[in-house]
C-alpha cells in the first residue's frame, strides 16, 4: 500500500516536470516569435520612413509635417503651372497661325475688302480694295474722308452703320482722286456683337468698269443691228422716191422754157440731192458692217489722215506723235472714222486766236488679256459744252449749220464694230479730246513658239 503511494507520487512529479518543461518551451517560443515580429515591424517602419520621409513625415513633429505638406502642394502647383504654360503656348501658336491665315486670305482676296468700325474708321483694308478705289493708305482713315463725303459708297456705308441695312450687289459710281469714273459692285453688311448692337460694317468691292463698258458696247451693237434692219427698207424706199422726184425735176428743166418753172425745178433738185445725201449717210450708219480679219498698220494710216486734213485746212497745224501698232479690221472703215475725228477737231479750232493745233497721239497699253491701241485726237478749240457731251454720238444730233448729225454716230459704230470704244472729254488746258481704243491682234501661238525657239 505504501509502495503504491510512493509510486503514484513519483509519477505525479514526473508529469509535473514534463508540464513545466513544455510550458517553459512554449514561453520561449512565444517570446522568440514576439521578438521576430517586433523586429519585422520595426524594419518595415524604417523602410516606410525612408520611402515617404519627404511626403509623409511623422506626426510627432507638427512643424516638419506642415512644411512637408506645403512643399508637396507647391510642387503640385508648379507642375500645374508648367502644364498651363504649355497649353497657353499651344493656344497662342494656334491663334497666331489663325491670324496669319486670316491676313493671307484677306491680302490675296481678288475682291476688295473694307472693314469700318462703329466710329467710322477703316480698321482693315486689302490691296484689292486700294486698287479698285484707286486710293492708297486706306487703313485707319475715316471712310467719309477717304471715299469722299458725297460719294454713293460713303452713303451706303453710313446707312449700314446707322440702321444695319444690308446691301447686296449694289452698283455705284466711284470717282478716284486721279482717273476716270469707275463702276463698282458693292455688298455691305453690318457687324453685330452682344445684344445686336452694330459695331462696324463689312464692305466687299468689285470693279465692274470693264464689264459695264462691255455691256454698253453689246447693247449698242444690238441697237445698231435693230436700227439697221428697221431703217434699211425705209431708206431704200426714200431713195427710190427721191430718184423719181429728181427725174421729174430734170425733165422739167430740159423741156420747159419758163423761167419760174426752171427755178422751181432747180430748187427741187437741190433739195433732193440734200435729202439723198442724208439718206446715203444714214444707210452707212444703219447698214450692218462686215469687218474682215485683216491686219491694219495704224501708223501709215494716221500719217495719211494727218496729211489729208493738213491739205484741206492749211490754217491748222496738225501733227502726230507717240506709238502706233497694228489693229485688226477694215482699213477703209478705220481710216474713215479717224479722218472724221481729225477733220472735226481741225474745224473746231480753225478760228482759234493764235492758230489752231491738232495732235493725233498714239499709245499702246498692255494688260493681262492683251494689249490695246489708244488713239487720242486733241485740239485747242473752245471745247464742248457740258450739256452737249452726252448727245454727241446720237444719230441726227449736230451743232453744225449744214451737218447731218451722222458723222460721229458713224465713227462710234465703226469703232464699236471693231471691238473698241470711243470717248470724248474736255481738256483741262482747253479744247476737246476724242479717245479711241482698239484691241490689238493677238500673236499666234506658233509664232511665239518659233520666236522662243530662235532665242
Amino acid at each position: 500500500m505504501m509502495l503504491a503511494v510512493i509510486q503514484n507520487g513519483g509519477n505525479e512529479q514526473h508529469l509535473w516536470g514534463i508540464a513545466t518543461g513544455l510550458g517553459a518551451g512554449f514561453l520561449v517560443a512565444t517570446l522568440v516569435v514576439v521578438y521576430l515580429m517586433r523586429k519585422s515591424i520595426r524594419n518595415r517602419r524604417d523602410e516606410q520612413k525612408e520611402e515617404f520621409k519627404t511626403s509623409a513625415p511623422r506626426t510627432e513633429n507638427p512643424s516638419a509635417f506642415m512644411a512637408a505638406s506645403m512643399q508637396g502642394v507647391i510642387q503640385q502647383l508648379r507642375e500645374q503651372e508648367k502644364e498651363l504654360e504649355r497649353l497657353h503656348r499651344i493656344e497662342k501658336e494656334r491663334a497666331e497661325q489663325t491670324e496669319r491665315l486670316s491676313e493671307e486670305v484677306t491680302r490675296n482676296m481678288p475682291a476688295g475688302l473694307l472693314v469700318v468700325n462703329a466710329t467710322g474708321i477703316i480698321s482693315t483694308s486689302n490691296p484689292a480694295a486700294e486698287n479698285v478705289l484707286g486710293i492708297r493708305g486706306l487703313g485707319f482713315r475715316r471712310y467719309s474722308e477717304a471715299l469722299g463725303a458725297s460719294s454713293d459708297l460713303t452713303r451706303l456705308i453710313g446707312e449700314c452703320l446707322s440702321s444695319g441695312k444690308i446691301f447686296r450687289r449694289e452698283e455705284v459710281e466711284h470717282l478716284p482722286p486721279a482717273g476716270d469714273t469707275r463702276h463698282l459692285g458693292v455688298t455691305i453688311s453690318p457687324i453685330r456683337r452682344g445684344e445686336g448692337k452694330i459695331s462696324g460694317a463689312i464692305c466687299l468691292l468689285t470693279d465692274l468698269t470693264e464689264l459695264a463698258a462691255l455691256q454698253q458696247r453689246m447693247q449698242l451693237k444690238e441697237n445698231l443691228a435693230a436700227l439697221g434692219e428697221l431703217s434699211a427698207g425705209i431708206a431704200h424706199e426714200f431713195k427710190n422716191a427721191l430718184a423719181t422726184i429728181s427725174g421729174y425735176a430734170q425733165l422739167i428743166q430740159s423741156e420747159s422754157s419758163v423761167a419760174e418753172a426752171l427755178e422751181y425745178a432747180g430748187r427741187i433738185l437741190e433739195q433732193t440731192r440734200s435729202i439723198s445725201h442724208v439718206v446715203t449717210e444714214f444707210l452707212k450708219y444703219a447698214r450692218p458692217l462686215e469687218i474682215p480679219d485683216e491686219k491694219v498698220a495704224l501708223q501709215t494710216m494716221v500719217e495719211r489722215v494727218v496729211s489729208e486734213v493738213g491739205e484741206a485746212l492749211p490754217q491748222v497745224i496738225i501733227r502726230w506723235e507717240g506709238t502706233f501698232g497694228d489693229a485688226g479690221g477694215d482699213e477703209g472703215l478705220l481710216r474713215q472714222a479717224l479722218l472724221n475725228l481729225a477733220r472735226n477737231a481741225a474745224e473746231a479750232c480753225a478760228i482759234t486766236a493764235g492758230g489752231g493745233r491738232v495732235v493725233v497721239r498714239g499709245e499702246i497699253v498692255h494688260g493681262e488679256e492683251g494689249g490695246v491701241q489708244r488713239i487720242c485726237v486733241c485740239d485747242n478749240g473752245p471745247g464742248i459744252p457740258a450739256s452737249v457731251l452726252p448727245k454727241l454720238f446720237r444719230p441726227f444730233y449736230t451743232t453744225k449749220a449744214k451737218g447731218t448729225g451722222l458723222g460721229l454716230a458713224v465713227v462710234q459704230k465703226i469703232i464699236v464694230q471693231h471691238g473698241g470704244q470711243v470717248e470724248v472729254r474736255n481738256r483741262s488746258e482747253g479744247g476737246a479730246e476724242f479717245i479711241v481704243t482698239l484691241p490689238m491682234p493677238r500673236s499666234a501661238p506658233e509664232a511665239v513658239e518659233s520666236k522662243q525657239a530662235s532665242i
